[in-house]
């Protein structure tokens, strides 16, 4: 029998070029052009996939970092593909759970093509009525993490005061439309005035103020929540978290997601206001959408029926093409996208 044809193509990369310290600049990474074989190499059980659309996530930040920590926050190396997540077709497999066609989302390179094993961080793609992108979002890594946040670390309750920061982000567009949806009182803060119209007039929560224009945060939370908050959804850190503990209710719980305002600063703020906690028998929980995985199938059945029904909006900030990633990347450190940001790398 003739030997299996290589079929090499030439493959567009983002590689990381060294560790970051300060602010993160689009120089951080460099564009180049390598040949990947199309084949899956013999003796292994791995896929190799076209990527379609890739996830910019501030938790990428922290991967900049050098770190001797292994697993889902091991520093990227210096001289190597950018990787997170995606939604990608499957070219060639030798896996038995994927076959070539298949469309998966989970953990790929930024790169045209790549070659992934093992491949338990990949999800097969069921249903391809929604646009795949949101595989990267809403139906993805993003929407398990709200989903959890809210209901499994939050345990909100109807009827509930809750206060959302970075609230037009990936994770935070979400949040607050669960928490409508049960029937709670909604209010969250975004970094421009047209981030605040979105939120009140297309996600429907019940106020939104501009951050950046309060002077007193503190008397601003009071302004908002004048009995106090049960549940604050942690984006941002820093003097947000230090004044929220102020404002919190006896017994109130803080979802911890991320620390946005922290992660390009290599001296991290303190906090003054920890023993509000004591006082107010507060419950502070970090957490990692990968606690909630066995959850997933029971998050798609709640919120699919929720997109097709038009009962919860998303909005998705697109950049076309590899070349414009480190920019986009950069970009939501300083609340230039308004909603999740994606990069398009090819279509279907």
């Amino acid at each position: 029998m003739a030997a299996e044809r290589v079929v090499e193509i030439k493959n567009k990369q983002v590689l990381f070029k060294d560790y970051v310290r300060d602010s993160l600049e689009s120089d951080m990474c460099i564009t180049t052009e390598k040949t990947i074989s199309l084949r899956v190499p013999e003796g292994t059980k791995g896929v190799v996939v076209k990527n379609l659309c890739l996830s910019c996530d501030p938790y990428m930040r922290n991967r900049m970092n050098k770190s001797e920590i292994d697993g889902f926050f091991s520093s990227y190396s210096p001289g190597s593909p950018i990787t997170g997540f995606g939604v990608a077709k499957v070219i060639d497999s030798r896996d038995t759970n994927l076959k070539k066609g298949d469309l998966v989302w989970g953990t790929t390179g930024w790169e045209e093509y790549t070659f992934i094993e093992p491949t338990n961080a990949l999800f097969k793609i069921e249903h391809t009525d929604i646009p795949l992108s949101y595989y990267t979002g809403i139906l993805g890594m993003t929407g398990l993490t709200a989903y959890a946040g809210f209901h499994e670390v939050a345990k909100a309750k109807k009827g509930e005061k809750v206060f959302v920061s970075a609230a037009s982000g990936s994770v935070g567009q979400l949040v607050g439309q669960f928490a409508k949806l049960m029937g709670c009182y909604v209010v969250a803060c975004a970094g421009s005035i047209e981030k605040v119209d979105l939120l009140k007039h297309k996600f429907g929560y019940d106020n939104a103020f501009n951050y950046k224009e309060e002077h007193d945060l503190d008397a601003a939370l009071k302004r908002y929540f004048p009995e106090g908050i049960d549940i604050y959804f942690e984006n941002i850190g820093g003097k947000m978290l230090d004044v929220v503990l102020l404002n919190m209710r006896n017994f109130g719980r803080i979802a911890v997601c991320g620390m946005i305002s922290q992660y390009n600063q290599e001296n991290h703020e303190g906090i003054k206001n920890l023993m509000e906690i004591i006082y107010k028998r507060v419950r502070v929980e970090g957490f990692l959408y990968f606690d909630y995985l066995l959850q997933y199938s029971k998050f798609l059945e709640t919120v699919l029926p929720l997109i097709r029904e038009g009962k919860m909006d998303y909005i998705e900030d697109l950049a076309e093409g590899l070349d414009n990633g480190p920019a986009a990347l950069v970009g939501i450190f300083s609340g230039h996208n308004i909603g999740k940001q994606v990069i398009k790398v090819a279509h279907e």
